[in-house]
């Protein structure tokens, strides 16, 4: 067990790493002709490319969760055992408070620094990239979430064409990201907005509620739906 959750303490510390970073280091960079950034377009590939690296190195070990959603929906959906939860659940808060205390690093060592700002955290209205209210939060959150679950159960499902899981979870994730990033800076995962809102502090912590919330419920209901549709989920 000790090395499974230390799988998952790693994979979350690189999707917070890897797709949050992207989005404080290099989503936004110069003005004008000088622009570098690789915008919503290459922060989405980065968390993608996180969670496929992740699979592909750590899924064999743990299981690839790095996301207490994906987690608890596997355990909706008949795939993982209860007792494991909260150590799995445990280690990934973990990693990504790890991953972001790295980003905080980084970020505090640029000249003129003076504060993290944001630090890619999630939020809606006021701390919604584009100004969208709680409700639009809530439902792109819960349904984000229940499709993530549904591609990561079919991808895995032991009919499933093997070696491919990963590809798919990845590309998944991509595609969430391009599509809910305006509305919620994209969660689909508690521990990575955990992270970030910890370190932004004030109003980005008192909505944290929601992207604990929203993800879970949709991800139990995926789990749930698929093991109707797939009941024989067993392997």
């Amino acid at each position: 067990m000790m090395n499974k959750l230390t799988a998952e303490f790693i994979g979350t510390f690189w999707l917070v790493l890897g797709g949050c970073g992207s989005a404080m280091l290099a989503a936004n960079i110069g003005s004008g002709a000088d622009v570098l950034s690789i915008g919503y377009l290459g922060v989405s590939l980065a968390f993608g490319l996180t969670v496929l690296t992740g699979a592909y190195a750590l899924g064999h070990i743990s299981g690839g969760h790095f996301n207490p959603a994906v987690s608890l929906g596997l355990w909706a959906g008949g795939r993982f055992d209860a007792k494991d939860l909260g150590g799995y659940i445990g280690a990934q808060v973990l990693g990504g408070l790890a991953g972001a205390a790295v980003l905080y690093l980084i970020v505090s060592g640029q000249d003129g620094f003076s504060s993290v700002g944001s630090f890619a955290s999630n939020g809606y209205g006021e701390h919604s990239p584009h100004g969208y209210n709680m409700m639009a939060a809530l439902v792109t959150e819960i349904v984000m979430t229940f499709m993530f679950l549904i591609v990561i159960l079919g991808a895995t499902h032991k009919n499933a064409s093997p070696g491919f899981g990963g590809m798919a979870i990845g590309l998944a994730l991509t595609l969430i990201h391009l599509i809910s990033i305006p509305v919620t800076n994209t969660s689909v995962n508690p521990a990575r907005s955990t992270s970030q809102a910890i370190f932004a502090g004030g109003e980005n912590l008192s909505q944290l509620w929601l992207f604990w919330v929203a993800p879970i419920l949709g991800a139990i209901i995926a789990g749930f739906v698929y093991k109707m549709m797939a009941p024989n989920t067993d392997n």
